[in-house]
């Protein structure tokens, strides 16, 4: 019984001891690596390239009309009929109201039959004039006489001009009972009823809101200003805003001509074709926008780039596979990639497997991963050829 406890205790610290062995083992891989022994460490890698990046900016934008027009009364009347139904699309020119008119038509006959007046006066007063005149050459008449023929004449003129003037004004008077839609859009709440009484600068009858196009409005930070100003000298900005997952396409059309001082901002807009609808005035949407490039900037995947205490880095992998670390300053980070300084473009910097790295670790090439944005056929090519040419692509 005792020598079967002593065998059993035996085997338990044979046991032990193994898994501890193996524990050490497993812990001293990576230094092994690191001095340059022990297996090569697998990782994937990326080549830093060249190429002009755009600067996306993005902004929370709201939804703006680029017209609405409370419509109102221009005169004191009743109404007599709305043509229109709340949330109607209308079209330049479409009746929407009518007003009792029955005044005003009154008011135009009566200017138009003193003008027939006047001008039958003055047609009078013409021929009564030539006949003044004639008997003035004959000396039947004195100068006096002459004049005050002539001054009748020039006052009957005087008389039909003002009149003239009158049944303008009548008929503008008889124009606004009839209330068309001055642009394209869309009514909103009806505020009359046939019947109700309207005069200047009373009650709001519709407002109408134009949809099509619509615009957003949007801040970006004042340092962007001048690049924002230089792209729309050269032509149009393009800007993109997103709604439950849809892209819309429009273009800036507006620059404030100054800068908001309590919040370092400039306000801008973009005009966006609106055929659909999706667009609703007071929307949020979110917007981005490209007034400017980076040229010829270094990128790498953004995955690369390492944060230690001090600064950021990537893992250089060098022409014997092993490793190196490499300061970078990351300028600008967009869908996938970082824009860095500090590395020269064809180095081969760590994307995956950067957690297991010590300087001077050796690793094991994996199939060499292009920075987002790059062509499938171009990345396949350039790692094929990379891994020809630089060890193997495959891991050993």
């Amino acid at each position: 019984m005792r020598r079967g406890a002593i065998i059993a205790a035996f085997g338990l610290a044979i046991l032990v001891g193994l898994g501890g062995w193996r524990m050490w083992k497993t812990d001293k891989a990576p230094q092994a690596a690191a001095k340059g022994g022990g297996p090569a460490i697998p990782v994937t890698v990326a080549t830093v390239e060249r190429r002009d990046v755009p600067v996306k900016l993005r902004a929370n934008g709201t939804v703006t009309a680029l017209q609405s027009v409370d419509i109102r009364a221009q005169i004191t009347s009743t109404v007599r009929e709305v043509h229109i139904r709340e949330g109607q699309t209308v079209a330049k020119g479409d009746l929407l109201v009518s007003l009792d008119d029955r005044a005003e038509a009154a008011n135009l006959k009566k200017a138009e039959a003193q003008v027939d007046k006047d001008r039958a006066d003055l047609a009078n007063g013409q021929r009564t004039l030539e006949r003044q005149r004639q008997l003035f050459a004959q000396k039947f008449i004195s100068q006096s006489a002459l004049d005050a023929a002539e001054n009748q004449v020039e006052t009957l003129k005087g008389q039909l001009a003002v009149d003239l003037a009158a049944v303008e004004s009548a008929r503008v008077a008889l124009g606004n009972t009839r209330i068309h839609a001055s642009f394209a859009g869309r009514t909103g709440a009806i505020g009359v009823r046939p019947g109700s009484l309207v005069q200047p600068n009373g009650t709001v009858l519709v407002t109408v809101t134009q949809i099509d196009p619509i615009q957003v409005a949007f801040t970006l930070p004042e340092k962007e200003f001048a690049g924002l100003q230089r792209a729309l000298a050269a032509g149009p900005v393009a800007v993109e805003a997103s709604l439950d997952g849809e892209t819309l396409s429009g273009r800036v059309n507006f620059l404030d001509n100054a800068v908001d001082t309590a919040t370092g901002t400039i306000r801008v807009k973009a005009e966006f074709a609106n055929r659909a609808s999706r667009l609703w005035p007071g929307m949020y949407v979110n917007v981005s926008v490209s007034p400017r490039t980076l040229p010829q900037a270094s990128v790498v995947p953004v995955q690369s780039v390492q944060t230690g205490p001090e600064n950021r880095f990537v893992f250089v992998v060098g022409e014997d596979r092993k490793v190196a670390t490499k300061p970078v300053v990351v300028s600008y980070l967009e869908g996938g990639i970082a824009v860095v300084t500090g590395v020269e473009p064809g180095t081969r910097v760590v994307v995956e497997g950067a957690q297991n790295l010590r300087p001077g670790s050796l690793v094991s090439l994996g199939e060499a991963r292009p920075a987002p944005g790059e062509g499938k056929g171009k990345a396949e090519s350039k790692g094929k050829a990379e891994g020809k040419g630089k060890g193997g692509a495959a891991p050993s």
